[in-house]
């Protein structure tokens, strides 16, 4: 039975199903557990209330956590979208509240969502994705209250460009981000909204996993990243035999911020 350790809820202002309907239909797909990570995007343009109702989310969830306690397993997580001003303010809130999970993504740079393309204005798309990974790598070196790092290379969903560059232009800096996550204890995710956008390769790409894999990385989970019920699991079986193929043993599901390992 899988673990579907990245979903949106309707507490995310872009998720499109309740908690319970998503909860329902984790139930009829048999998986193991479930981890709820509802968008948390500070300082955004266009979008500053994209925000999560801390007291409200958490009543919800320990009211189906104990609703469900029977037929599945709920986890209490959130994604934090991080940029560089924000290190202290999402500390604070993982300080504050009983995360099981927390996801740390980079959505936005200098409060441009990378969704709204503002941000790849006037740079070509060499630029683009190395102000992306650079950025990324000053999130790890700074930021330390997370679990796992969310869809590592986003910057190819959205690049409005005719190309998706090859990792190995910037294979130095992807390094250094991993061996950092590595060192503190961190971990990735697989991301299959790669089969919703139809990217050419996984989420992040099979090159960047099998680098986490050779550097000695071990903690990895697997999510969907789905906003509505109909994404839930996606493709998760292709997934897991991938993983144990490249030579994963085990997927990671979290309690209270630590990692549990099971077996593949």
């Amino acid at each position: 039975m899988y673990s579907d350790y990245h979903i949106h809820s309707n507490f995310s202002p872009d998720g499109k199903s309740s908690m319970e309907e998503m909860i329902l239909r984790a139930i009829d797909l048999n998986l193991k557990e479930i981890c709820f990570t509802d968008h948390v995007d500070y300082d955004i343009k266009y979008m500053d209330h994209f925000i999560v109702d801390y007291d409200k989310y958490f009543e919800s969830l320990n009211y189906y956590i104990e609703k469900y306690k029977d037929k599945i397993s709920i986890k209490k997580g959130i994604e934090f979208g991080l940029q560089k001003q924000l290190f202290e303010k999402c500390a604070e809130d993982v300080k504050k509240y009983p995360f099981d999970f927390v996801i740390c993504s980079q959505h936005a740079i200098d409060r441009m969502d990378l969704y709204y393309k503002d941000f790849f204005e006037d740079k070509d798309v060499y630029e683009a994705y190395d102000i992306y990974y650079r950025e990324y790598l000053n999130i790890v070196k700074n930021f330390k209250s997370y679990n796992i790092l969310g869809h590592l290379d986003l910057v190819k969903r959205y690049g409005p460009y005719d190309q998706i560059l090859d990792d190995d232009y910037f294979i130095d800096i992807i390094t250094e981000i991993l061996k950092q996550a590595i060192y503190d204890g961190k971990g990735i995710e697989i991301n299959t909204s790669c089969f919703k956008y139809n990217l050419p390769d996984l989420t992040p790409s099979r090159k960047i996993i099998k680098l986490y894999k050779e550097l000695g990385g071990e903690i990895i989970t697997t999510g969907s990243d789905g906003h509505h019920t109909g994404f839930l699991a996606c493709n998760f079986k292709y997934i897991y035999d991938y993983l144990k193929e490249t030579g994963f043993n085990y997927i990671c599901t979290f309690d209270k911020m630590k990692p549990i390992f099971n077996k593949i």
